[in-house]
């Protein structure tokens, strides 16, 4: 069958498809949503850095396009239709939202001996993404694919922009598509869609002294080892374990508290001080590996005393380089732990 004849034959079926679920055919309305619904959390998540925020966008963009599914007239593809809503969704989301900053841009490494400072609003809330909704776990390609601009830095250093030129960029250099496209999904111009990626290319390059997709990933067999032998010093309390484990530059973030620990010493003199890690030492701590954001990751539940189970505690995301850990980002939040398919809780 030639290429067009497959494009008239699949705009056929996306028709029937329409036709029926204009009816109130909600299996319809699943079959001609579906195949987007991954690729549209993702997008959500680009645009606003959070994953409980990315899956609420998720389900108001597919309740918008069941509910407004009479108004679409079919000059466009089911797809572009669902990407301007869920873009929409999120720069509405986000217009009130003054702009934040990730913690490297708060200021100075912070004092491992000084109090800790609770969290602040102009501190960026950033939380991870499970690899397991990146893309189909049965389709290698795509998951590699789908990996493409969702790195902790990347998704960091976007924040920064304006939630106009955040889509722009996103759109047009991460998913391909082009100034037309862009220019039809945002209802503006071809030449405000490139002034808004220049401008967004700028305030990158301004804000972030490397490029923020320039990730160097461990080996499969390399990251498995330093993984077990980062739970194994961090589930016995082992500080000079952990300690050969980091590069002496590594580096420590947990937005949004807003502060940053720079180097070896500073990180393990944190860890070995805080109530919320080793201070305590009726606080016990187990983790379960997993990926995040196409890093090894951790899964963190903790317990206090003799307790008989283990609570989610929050995910850890490793940037792991020659053997040793460079950079730990913290997320201190429990309820990620059933986003990424895990249990809420670990038997003691």
């Amino acid at each position: 069958m030639t290429s067009s004849a497959t494009t008239t034959e699949a705009a056929s079926v996306e028709a029937s498809l329409v036709a029926a679920a204009r009816d109130g055919d909600d299996e319809a309305f699943r079959h001609l949503t579906d195949p987007y619904v991954r690729e549209l959390r993702v997008h959500c998540y680009r645009m606003l850095g959070s994953l409980h925020d990315a899956e609420d966008l998720l389900q108001e963009t597919l309740l918008r396009a069941w509910q407004n599914l009479g108004r679409f007239e079919g000059r466009s593809s089911i797809r572009l239709w669902l990407y301007r809503i869920a873009t929409n969704a999120c720069l509405n989301a986000r217009r009130s939202q003054r702009r934040q900053v990730p913690p490297r841009l708060n200021g100075p490494p912070w004092d491992p001996y000084a109090e800790l400072v609770p969290e602040a609003p102009e501190i960026l809330h950033l939380e991870p993404f499970p690899d397991v909704l990146l893309a189909d776990p049965d389709d290698p390609e795509a998951r590699y694919s789908a990996r493409e601009g969702v790195e902790l830095a990347f998704i960091t250093a976007i924040q920064l922009l304006p939630a106009r030129q955040r889509a722009v960029l996103i759109l047009r250099e991460v998913l391909g598509w082009s100034a037309s496209e862009v220019a039809e999904l945002l209802d503006t111009s071809v030449p405000a869609v490139n002034s808004a990626l220049q401008r967004a290319r700028r305030t990158l390059d301004a804000d972030t002294p490397e490029s923020p997709e320039a990730v160097s990933l461990a080996s499969g067999d390399e990251e498995a080892q330093v993984l077990e032998r980062f739970m194994r010093a961090w589930e016995n309390a082992d500080m000079k374990s952990l300690a050969t484990l980091l590069r002496e530059d590594a580096e420590l973030t947990m937005p949004p508290a807003p502060g940053w620990f720079a180097g070896r010493d500073a990180i393990v003199t944190w860890f070995s001080r805080s109530p919320f890690v080793f201070g305590d030492p009726a606080h016990r701590m187990r983790m379960l590996p997993t990926h995040a954001n196409g890093l090894p990751a951790l899964a963190v539940y903790s317990a206090m005393g003799e307790a008989e189970q283990f609570d989610a505690y929050g995910i850890m995301v490793l940037r792991i380089e020659g053997g040793a850990v460079v950079e730990i980002t913290g997320f201190g939040d429990g309820t990620l732990h059933e986003l990424f398919g895990l249990p809420a809780s670990l038997a003691a």
